[in-house]
């Protein structure tokens, strides 16, 4: 991604501006639609109603835009997610409230995700993917966690904590590729039954 100005992988102090917050959500919209090298300053600039010059005040170039869409989908999910998990009970249903929790933020969250989504592994910041690749691990060993968890307690089979993790995590991730939120069912309720599939397979017989 080509831009003008230094990015970086940490949000602005402005970040909480209603205006700045404003922006980033149309941004976000336009590049889950055309996708990034389809989208330029000023087709957001003229999404927004606002000046270039306006634009260019709150942000460096494009791709500092893209940075802190990227940057706010992955911190924000972890905590969104975390505060849903049960910390007492059976270990199945802290991994379907982690599901459920985590379609949920994608329900709320839509085109920032997608935009994310989308150019995630064609990033050439290092820096900033490396950064991002370590948020993601973490969300990954939180899951991996609660099904050893499982596990150990005997709910269970002896399955490998990584290849269930993958399974559960793919089929959230990709929900972006065909979930029409006009078409009957949420997010959150195609995770649950997602859930109630997985874990049926996941426990002792």
């Amino acid at each position: 991604m080509n831009g003008q100005g230094v990015t970086t992988d940490t949000a602005d102090p402005d970040e909480t501006s209603s205006r700045v917050r404003a922006l980033l959500d149309i941004s976000a919209q336009l590049f889950a639609e055309r996708g990034y090298e389809a989208t330029s300053m000023r087709d957001i600039s003229a999404a927004a109603g606002v000046s270039k010059a306006l634009l260019y005040h709150h942000f460096a170039s494009k791709d500092d835009i893209y940075a802190r869409i990227a940057f706010n989908s992955t911190k924000h999910l972890y905590g969104f997610v975390e505060e849903r998990i049960p910390t007492d009970g059976p270990s199945a249903e802290k991994i379907r409230a982690f599901m459920i929790a985590t379609a949920s933020f994608f329900s709320q969250h839509r085109a920032a995700w997608i935009a994310a989504s989308n150019a995630f592994w064609v990033d050439r910041n290092r820096h900033r993917m490396g950064n991002r690749m370590a948020r993601r691990q973490q969300f990954e060993h939180r899951l991996r966690d609660l099904i050893r968890e499982g596990i150990e307690a005997g709910e269970f089979r002896d399955i490998d904590p990584a290849d269930a993790g993958r399974l559960i995590l793919s089929s959230i991730n990709w929900m972006h590729r065909w979930f029409d939120p006009a078409k009957e069912h949420t997010a959150e309720e195609i995770a649950a039954r997602y859930a109630d599939l997985i874990l049926n397979g996941m426990k002792q017989s």
